[in-house]
């Protein structure tokens, strides 16, 4: 298969030699207002009298670690987190891969900044933030120039598509347009933490209205002013997208991101057979929660098959870590129905009984039967979340209500009085949305209990020991995921690609820093961590029969290495259309 050129404004080239170069077909001021190729200081004095340049720079050039030298100054001298969040959008709107160079070398410290939990406020600010264009928008009033739409984007060669419809940000709900700024923030981490070239990535907001009349009324919002599409009208816009991408870039994975709970399994299952596509908000977050109760097991000696969890809330990220959950125990040899009732999953109203009126389709699955409960005492027709921890004796709380302070001191101590070692993960994002604090959970229990959380905290010391606290985030999944799925050209992602990806993680965790305490690698070993979750998802889809590349060699790790991409800039010359 012959290779597509990258964009009709330029294309990565080898010379002779085997030796990477940029071809552009821009000279001018026109190049240096293309951000992927915007060399700034880094171009060399030869390229700047070929390239039309001269004059236009400071006399000065630099290299690249020089560069990110200088703007990392700027950063440090920035206090405020929207502030610094803008500061780097900018960067990456003049320099990109400067920016992800700069990203690169300091992760560990900006992920916070471009992902959870200050992409949130960014989210919420996103219209009066605005300042460039990025990626593709698509609404009500484009949508049936979805073709020509995506013609306009300038990458002839997309492979990884992040797409919102805002209509469930985090634990903040429905932003509208704004939630474009979650696949920007999502296809950083893919390139910075995954290795996926951005050349090959595209961000898109699908943006079919809102139910906040206050975005619909305030006269700086740049989203579409009207109440959102439902039923018929919704899958007709989403069909759309789906036929427009197939159209242009058939190769394309989509990864669907903070849709609201009906639309996300609906949206899922109505196209995971038509093109390569999951949801982050299930199937990641049901697999980073998997691997870190893998990696928690592990810690204090036990397997998963001895645990009973209970998981308190049953929206997306909650039905979806059922899910992993319930197979990673049919895994570890439990049968389907044992998996089940080892597996308690909470909403509003209670533990999810069978037989309840008025309960979503996509929780049914996910019910207890009441006969489960004989010999349970609770006072409602349903129990509370302290009646089910403490009736099921349960070894296991996972949180993903998005309510915040939801595990009090009576729930968090009766999970102490049901195990020496409990585990207990408040997951949700962002940090105002987290059910407890990993400082009051360790103090409630003595320092027993095992923490990670889905927002980054500092460690905490007590009683002479320091207590670090894992991040559960889906940055370790689906960089992976993605990377692998677009390197095996799979023409599906199944649900044992997504098993594959979080015991990859919970391996690669415990083979390394388990016995650190560590029940998640550190972010700064994002791209180490996401290169081994793509070698094992290459090779399930090789294993499932949907991997369509037929060159893969043995060596799939060197395979994935030699294909993850490096911010580093190349020599340029200048090309002809």
């Amino acid at each position: 298969m012959a290779r597509k050129r990258i964009s009709p404004l330029f294309d990565l080239k080898k010379d002779d030699q085997g030796r990477n170069y940029m071809e552009v077909y821009q000279d001018g001021i026109a190049l240096l207002r293309l951000v992927l190729c915007n060399k700034g200081t880094a171009f060399s004095h030869e390229e700047r009298v070929a390239l039309r340049l001269d004059g236009l720079l400071p006399p000065q050039v630099n290299t690249i670690e020089q560069q990110v030298t200088r703007v990392y100054k700027g950063y440090q001298q920035i206090e405020d987190d929207i502030e610094k969040y803008q500061y780097l959008r900018s960067l990456q709107e003049r320099q990109e891969i400067l920016f992800y160079r700069l990203m690169e070398e300091h992760l560990e410290e900006m992920l916070p900044i471009v992902y959870t939990p200050t992409v949130g406020m960014a989210v919420q600010q996103f219209s009066a933030l605005y300042q460039n264009p990025r990626g593709i928008s698509l609404s009500p009033l484009n949508i049936d120039r979805a073709i020509p739409a995506l013609n306009c984007y300038p990458m002839e060669d997309v492979r990884m598509i992040v797409a919102t419809d805002a209509s469930a940000i985090l634990g903040i709900g429905d932003q509208g347009y704004g939630g474009l700024a979650i696949p920007i923030g999502k296809l950083a981490l893919y390139t910075v933490g995954g290795g996926v070239s951005p050349f090959h990535t595209m961000p898109v907001c699908l943006d079919v209205g809102t139910e906040r009349l206050d975005l619909i009324n305030d006269p700086d919002y740049l989203g579409v002013r009207q109440k959102r599409l439902r039923g018929e009208e919704y899958l007709k816009f989403f069909d759309q997208f789906v036929a427009a991408v197939k159209s242009r870039w058939p190769n394309a994975v989509i990864q669907w991101e903070d849709l609201s709970k009906d639309s996300a399994f609906m949206v899922l299952e109505r196209y995971r057979d038509e093109v390569p596509s999951f949801n982050d908000d299930i199937q990641g977050t049901g697999a980073v929660a998997l691997a870190g109760v893998l990696s928690a097991c592990s810690l204090k000696k036990e397997s998963i098959a001895d645990q009973t969890v209970v998981i308190h809330g049953a929206g997306a990220g909650g039905v979806g870590v059922a899910w992993a959950i319930r197979r990673g125990l049919e895994r570890a040899g439990l049968s389907p129905d044992e998996a089940r009732r080892r597996v308690l999953v909470l909403d509003s109203g209670g533990l999810l009984l069978r037989g309840r009126a008025r309960m979503e389709d996509y929780k049914h699955d996910y019910a207890q039967s009441p006969e489960d409960l004989a010999g349970w005492t609770y006072k409602g027709d349903s129990p509370d979340l302290l009646e089910t921890i403490r009736e099921s004796k349960a070894t296991v709380l996972l949180g993903l209500s998005g309510r915040p302070k939801a595990f009090d001191e009576a729930i968090v101590r009766a999970m102490g009085a049901n195990h020496e070692r409990p585990i207990i993960f408040p997951l949700s994002n962002p940090t105002s949305s987290c059910e407890a604090e990993p400082v009051d959970i360790l103090h409630w229990t003595e320092g027993r209990a095992i923490v990670a959380t889905g927002s980054p905290f500092d460690p905490v010391p007590m009683d002479g020991v320091t207590h670090p606290i894992g991040q559960g985030n889906n940055a370790f999944i689906f960089p992976g995921l993605g990377f692998g799925a677009i390197l095996s050209d799979a023409k599906k992602i199944t649900d044992n690609m997504v098993m594959a990806a979080a015991e990859s993680l919970a391996e690669y965790t415990i083979a390394r820093y388990v016995e650190g305490g560590l029940i998640y690698p550190p972010i700064s070993d994002l791209r180490q961590t996401s290169l081994i979750v793509a070698e094992a998802v290459i090779r399930q889809a090789q294993t499932d029969g949907v991997a369509m590349r037929d060159d893969i060699p043995e060596d799939v790790k060197g395979f994935v290495a030699e294909r993850s991409w490096k911010a580093e800039y190349q020599p340029f010359v200048k090309g002809r259309h």
